[in-house]
């Protein structure tokens, strides 16, 4: 039976829960329902939308939102976040690694292979410093749990990590909806995201940067699924959205078309995947990004976050290394474990999957949002076979691991509340420190029963209160 974390076996709240729980159970549930519909009124509003590749149906949809919180005790994050501060320092000394020294391929930790047959390894970036040396200026680790102190690290998410503009939409909802309970259950606070990480950022313009850094959030354009984020974050952080045609390159600077002519661009926050980035240097047949861009970056006279590169970390094959990696550069074993995970490349580890493949979640090693992956308890007889014959094709596409048991949160439902499986992506910003905001995005699972939170899959969100001490 999965963790619940609001309930105990005996019906009692857990201790982060005891003041909500309190407060839940005075409410008239007709009333619930009314602030639900309110929510969801609030979202279609405000146009926080997604729009899902591939389906017939291609319109914008919302993101389903629970009022029920998922409330986190100060014990509970101290101990995440100094496990995600590790582990991103990790990540970012990993990266500065494999572009220059290889120092951790060279000990054997790492194979060369992995690295350097990787399709998110750039060559451009070999011998290139970053402004700052910070490869990932912002990081959502996902997060899952499965009892009362046992949590497992899902996924890195280092090249550009979406949902924020979620976290902060439906913090603001909530605190709309219900003011009383923030006071009275001490909640930390989400809503400067936006000012950190224009901090953040401002503070790693390159060094011939002079007077207040201009920051820009670069988006592919209104298409995206995430473009009403990109224009939320440049909004909230007051710069400007700009797409690849209102940029030039001249005179050795990436400059910004305006009134008032060109306008040099010191920060780019880049919502654009590597590919695209620069026509001139990846994809000729981009139209998304910014030619000689990348020869402006290695100049030095521009900074760009994520870097390129870092999608590598994103890779599912060198997730199943972090512990090594984690050792390797911090000196200490990992403090938030990985999920364990058998590399399908391997003989012996493909062997074991494929004979339990009814027991086993396999994903691709590249794949994102869910898809391209096999839940094996859910498949049926037919889909484990064709995904097998999958696995024996192109081995090194894949890794595996086991169904876990992931903990629930009650969503509200008509007859009132319900066990739903929910993760975790907290955000983080790097510059010359790591700053964790408190809380981050709950996903979760509406199906019952199901593992899938991405909102791709039909996941819904929730909001996450992280308590003061």
């Amino acid at each position: 039976m999965a963790f619940d974390e609001m309930i105990t076996g005996d019906e009692s709240p857990r201790p982060p829960y005891e003041k909500y729980f309190e407060w839940y159970n005075s409410q008239d549930r007709s009333h619930l329902i009314a602030k639900s519909r309110d929510a969801e009124n609030i979202f279609r509003k405000t146009g926080i939308t997604f729009a899902v590749y591939g389906h017939a149906d291609s319109s914008e949809k919302l993101i389903p939102f629970d009022i029920i919180p998922r409330i986190i005790s100060a014990r509970e994050w101290r101990k995440l976040a100094q496990g995600i501060e590790q582990r991103v320092i990790a990540l970012n000394a990993f990266l500065d690694d494999i572009y220059h020294k290889q120092e951790i391929i060279r000990a054997g930790r790492v194979p060369r292979e992995l690295i350097e047959n990787n399709v998110a390894f750039l060559s451009e970036m070999i011998g290139f410093r970053p402004p700052g040396g910070v490869y990932t200026h912002i990081v959502g680790t996902d997060i899952v749990r499965t009892g009362e102190d046992q949590f497992y690290v899902l996924e890195d998410n280092a090249r550009t990590p979406s949902g924020v503009s979620y976290m902060l939409e439906n913090r603001e909802t909530m605190m709309q909806m219900f003011p009383e309970l923030f006071h009275e259950n001490k909640v930390q606070r989400v809503e400067d995201y936006p000012y950190l990480l224009r901090q953040s950022l401002a503070s790693l313009a390159p060094p011939g940067c002079t007077g207040k850094p201009r920051v820009a959030v670069l988006t592919p354009g209104i298409y995206n699924s995430a473009y009403y984020e990109h224009s939320f974050l440049a909004d909230m952080m007051g710069v400007e959205l700009v797409e690849g045609s209102d940029l030039r390159v001249i005179d050795g600077k990436v400059k910004m078309r305006t009134t008032r002519g060109y306008e040099a661009i010191d920060v780019l926050y880049r919502r654009v995947d590597d590919d695209f980035l620069d026509p001139l240097t990846f994809r000729a047949d981009s139209a998304l990004g910014i030619p000689g861009i990348m020869d402006v970056y290695r100049s030095g006279n521009i900074t760009i976050a994520n870097a390129p590169g870092t999608g590598i970390c994103d890779d599912k094959a060198i997730y199943s290394y972090m512990p090594e990696i984690v050792e390797f550069y911090t000196g200490s074993k990992a403090l938030l474990e990985n999920v364990p995970t058998w590399r399908c490349s391997e003989a012996s580890s493909l062997k074991y999957v494929l004979e339990h493949l009814e027991e086993l979640v396999v994903k691709e090693v590249h794949g994102s949002g869910g898809y391209g992956m096999l839940v094996g308890p859910t498949a049926s007889k037919k889909e484990r076979a064709d995904f097998a014959e999958k696995l024996k094709a192109k081995p090194n596409n894949y890794i595996a691991q086991p169904t876990l048991s992931l903990s629930t949160v009650p969503i509200l439902v008509n007859k009132g509340i319900a066990p739903r499986h929910v993760d975790l992506r907290p955000y983080v910003l790097v510059s010359d420190k790591v700053q964790i905001i408190p809380g981050g995005l709950t996903r979760v699972a509406l199906k019952q029963g199901s593992l899938v939170v991405n909102s791709s899959q039909g996941g819904g969100t929730k909001d996450t209160w992280v308590l003061e001490d």
